[in-house]
């Protein structure tokens, strides 16, 4: 059966929205609705709903890339409903219809809609998860990179806004001029500080826009940090299958997740917000242990088997995870090297944690793609990584496993597998990822020296040494064997 509202209530085995959703409003613009929001902050929203509350905290997504077209038509055929299907290591699937989104806007097609909502008084909060990339940090100034065309074009004068700081910055500049108390702003990206990040990027466009604007976002404007978790692999034609066998539902576009879920919250908001305590989300005044310890622990371990497992011949999170030699090395990534960068985290019990965290990629039911985990790893290795190799060099702690890291990253975008296939390499600087690590043979420095992405690294002869003899360590014996020497 489609999932549509008017078939809702013949669903069989699968939970639905228990609440009435015409009698939901708008309280949220989400710019950004892949996966891992519908995995996330909109499932505690479902939740919430679910209890009679925050009704008027409905979500309006919106897609401002030309590839979030195919979510605006999937929305519009399901009436903004979808499946999240959470998938046990025992093979249970655990499928509910969330019904948190009331409304879905596509940019390119009606910027002015998208203006509207943002402007309306009952948004009181504006939510991102655009990726690390959408930020446009320049990964060693740490300022606004302010040459992506999309930025470039809503720096015109009089320009339609078309990318998300160019909305959120005119959004803003009419609620201000209307008299109506701006939106809070909160980021929900794998960002260490996401919402002082979001703060100072998008005040960095506002300068260059209209300088009046960005003083008022400075200093009106509230940007929480948060930290968000839960493990969410892309949707394949495989789960559409399965989600249509097993419980006769028909979604275009479903999404599956691990059990896990944890959300980190920093209570800094302008105004009123929905009560996410009351469904488990963790308020707290400062986020910054919690998210280092994912970022450092979970985010950094995912690029540790990612490569090294890839070259070594796996395609699965879950089929590193199930081999001692591959768990060994991510066991002693954390503990001899993540660890100790790390503050105390309050209720967190740390080696229960990652002990936890192999288990969870060890699920072979959520069957996440290395190739998932292995993109874009320009946004994610200087964010997640780096910061970790800078301190144990500054205490002149062991850096071994995460230079190799680096290297098997080095070596995988090379674009040839150990067997001789061709690896597809999926970053928004591929081209010049791919032309370095071609000649990492002749100029084993070649990738490293990048400034933009390892700033002094690549001179530092502590993190040199190690690098050069973990890459030819690769090309000579592979990865496998690299990793049992280790």
């Amino acid at each position: 059966m489609k999932l549509s509202a008017t078939n809702l209530h013949a669903l069989g085995n699968v939970g639905v929205p228990d609440y009435d959703r015409t009698a939901v409003t708008p309280g949220i613009v989400h710019f950004g609705v892949g996966g891992f929001h519908r995995a996330h902050q909109a499932m505690y929203l479902d939740r919430l709903m679910s209890e009679g509350k925050a009704l008027d905290w409905g979500i309006v997504g919106v897609g401002v890339l030309p590839n979030d077209q195919r979510m605006a038509e999937v929305m519009a055929a399901q009436d903004c409903l979808y499946t999240l299907v959470v998938k046990h290591p025992d093979g249970t699937l655990e499928p509910r219809v969330v019904g948190s989104i009331v409304d879905y806007l596509f940019a390119p097609d009606d910027p002015s809609a998208v203006l509207d909502r943002l402007a309306d008084p009952a948004t009181r909060i504006v939510s991102l998860t655009i990726t690390e990339g959408g930020y446009h940090v320049n990964q060693v100034t740490g300022e606004l990179d302010a040459s992506d065309p999309a930025l470039a074009a809503d720096l015109e004068p009089g320009a339609t806004p078309g990318s998300v700081f160019g909305f959120i910055v005119e959004a803003l500049r009419r609620r201000r001029e209307a008299g109506v108390p701006p939106f809070t702003v909160m980021s929900c990206d794998n960002i260490p500080g996401n919402g002082h990040v979001a703060r100072k990027m998008i005040a960095g466009f506002a300068r260059l826009k209209d300088p009046e604007i960005a003083e008022f976002l400075e200093n009106d404007v509230r940007f929480p940090n948060c930290m968000v978790d839960r493990i969410t692999p892309v949707t394949t034609d495989a789960d559409r299958a399965a989600l249509a066998e097993r419980f006769g539902v028909e979604d275009g576009w479903p999404v599956v997740c691990e059990p896990f879920t944890q959300w980190v919250l920093e209570d800094d908001f302008g105004g009123m917000r929905p009560p996410y305590e009351d469904v488990g989300v963790q308020i707290v005044e400062d986020v910054e242990p919690y998210e280092l310890m994912k970022l450092r622990l979970l985010n950094a371990s995912h690029q540790a088997l990612a490569y090294l497992g890839f070259l070594a011949g796996y395609r699965y999170a879950h089929e590193v995870c199930q081999d001692k030699l591959f768990v060994d090395f991510l066991l002693g990534y954390m503990d001899n090297e993540g660890t100790p960068t790390l503050p105390p985290v309050p209720g967190v019990d740390l080696d229960r944690y990652k002990h936890q965290l192999i288990e969870r990629f060890a699920n072979p039911e959520v069957r996440d793609t290395l190739a998932r985990l292995c993109a874009e790893s320009s946004d994610r290795i200087p964010k997640w990584l780096l910061p970790v190799v800078r301190e144990q060099l500054a205490a002149g702690r062991e850096i071994a496993r995460s230079v190799l890291v680096v290297a098997s990253w080095a070596r995988y975008a090379e674009g040839v597998d150990e067997q001789g296939r061709p690896i597809e390499v999926v970053d928004r600087l591929r081209d010049k990822l791919v032309e370095r690590a071609q000649h990492n043979r002749e100029d084993p420095l070649v990738f490293i020296s990048d400034p933009d992405l390892f700033g002094d690294l690549g001179s530092d002869e502590r993190f040199v040494a190690p690098y050069k003899a973990a890459l030819r360590s690769l090309h000579e014996i592979g990865a496998r064997a690299t990793l049992e020497a280790l």
